[in-house]
């Protein structure tokens, strides 16, 4: 009978075959699957067999380093993650060494760049061999995370890259950080200016933008991520870089078209793009016929001016959509009224574009006792392949709107694939994990093929 090994509840592996030397492991016998962090997944057939590539950032914490594998597929298996939602993984078989110990193990491949850990080991790999101390830590090496660090290669910068600037509010948002790391890592020059904090000298002969004191002048290009309370000081910003030669990554008219929730809809609605069925009033007196306008109830009522999940309320009945949509207007506030679509159930997708293609797509799905898929409101997102026709709609609706980078929510009905919205700032933590792909560095090389002609 095989000696079971003692580890602590992390430990630093090597997994040979993959070419990653040192790994920092989770050790969870409350998992049944292992997995091991994964973006950039593609299979492929060599030799008449199923192989999957990847990228994996073997360090936390630490972009700089990529190492590209290459492994026999087993198979796919439908993983629950931590968060309770399924997804769909590669599974690959690899060896794995801890300490002076070596054996082979089954690990699938997911996006972990939110999780603590690189890699995660789950009972499945420790049957019959390892016994677990969840007081112990590193039994079995200690190594510092600078000392794992150079056992890898560091992708360094090119030489001669652009001046770009990221205008948007807070520089530790998800969104932002990667966008940041993804031009650093790629060789660009990246500049952070909260837009609160900047202001502008307008003139014939000198257009400048000042930070902090500072002025901010040569720049390549801008990315524009504005809040929408920000929109109308952010957009002038925006204007101000390009009237100096900058390229916008999305202009400041397509960011103010999107941000508008009834012109948005109309100019879509103008070009032929199904969406549910909206209706639109200002008088409390037309509120009985603007809801038999879209069906009656259910509905959704939305503040124009909400993001998020937030100033969308469900109506089941209509004397409920009566009360809430004259609420809303003895506010003052402007809002839609919009068919809801029940078979649906709760969930949308949202389609990433980048200049004119979708290169991500995820199932949103609401949180238990709600129907707003937001994630922000605690919906879960899983990949998901769109139709083609699906496809066609978000690149329709982006190419519309005037944006190179959108996110485009579309809904499926019995009657097909119907626009929800079109997002000028969509956020990239929910799209990253569901997919596995770099989506910051897709957007950086839209800025290289524009600016740089590459």
């Amino acid at each position: 009978m095989q000696d079971k090994i003692v580890v602590g509840r992390e430990e630093w592996c090597a997994l040979a075959e993959l070419k990653l030397p040192a790994i920092k492991a989770r050790i969870d016998s409350g998992a049944r699957t292992s997995a091991l962090h994964a973006f950039n997944i593609h299979s492929f057939v060599k030799n008449d067999e199923d192989w999957v590539a990847f990228d994996i950032h073997p360090i936390q914490n630490n972009r700089r380093i990529i190492q590209h594998c290459k492994a026999r597929l087993v198979g796919q298996r439908m993983v629950k993650s931590s968060s309770g939602q399924n997804e769909k993984r590669h599974v690959i078989k690899t060896p794995i060494t801890m300490g002076t110990e070596s054996w082979e193990i089954e690990i699938t491949l997911t996006n972990r760049d939110t999780m603590g850990y690189r890699m995660l080991l789950g009972r499945e790999a420790m049957k019959g061999r390892i016994l677990v101390d969840p007081d112990g830590v590193m039994y079995h090496s200690h190594i510092a995370d600078e000392q794992a660090s150079s056992l890898y290669k560091t992708t360094r910068p090119a030489k001669g890259g652009l001046r770009i600037v990221l205008l948007a509010s807070n520089p530790d948002l998800y969104s932002n950080r990667r966008i940041m790391e993804a031009g650093e890592i790629r060789g660009h020059e990246m500049i952070f200016v909260n837009v609160r904090e900047a202001y502008m000298n307008i003139s014939a002969r000198r257009r400048a933008v000042h930070y902090r004191e500072e002025l901010v002048d040569e720049v390549d290009a801008v990315i524009p991520r504005l809040r929408p309370a920000l929109t109308y000081y952010g957009c002038a910003v925006a204007r101000q870089f390009q009237s100096g030669g900058a390229f916008c990554l999305n202009e400041s008219y397509a960011i103010k078209r999107s941000r508008d929730k009834l012109l948005s809809l109309q100019m879509l609605a103008d070009k032929g793009i199904e969406m549910p069925l909206t209706g639109f009033a200002s008088s409390p007196e037309n509120t009985r016929d603007l809801i038999k306008q879209v069906g009656g109830a259910p509905l959704v009522v939305k503040l124009l001016e909400g993001t998020q999940g937030v100033g969308v309320v469900l109506a089941e009945t209509n004397k409920a959509a009566e009360s809430v949509i004259n609420a809303f207007k003895s506010l003052k506030a402007n809002i839609l009224v919009q068919e809801f679509i029940k078979e649906a159930q709760g969930s949308d997708i949202r389609c990433f574009v980048i200049d004119g293609k979708v290169v991500g797509s995820m199932m949103r799905t609401a949180a238990e006792g709600e129907f707003r898929a937001n994630i922000h409101r605690g919906g879960t997102a899983s990949a998901i392949k769109v139709t083609a026709e699906e496809r066609k709609m978000a690149i329709a609706s982006a190419k519309i709107m005037g944006l190179k980078v959108s996110g485009v929510d579309i809904i499926r009905s019995s009657s097909g694939p119907k626009v929800l919205e079109v997002n000028s700032s969509p956020g990239l933590e929910g799209i990253e994990a569901a997919t596995g792909k770099d989506i910051a560095s897709l957007m950086i090389a839209a800025i290289e093929k524009q600016v740089m002609g590459k």
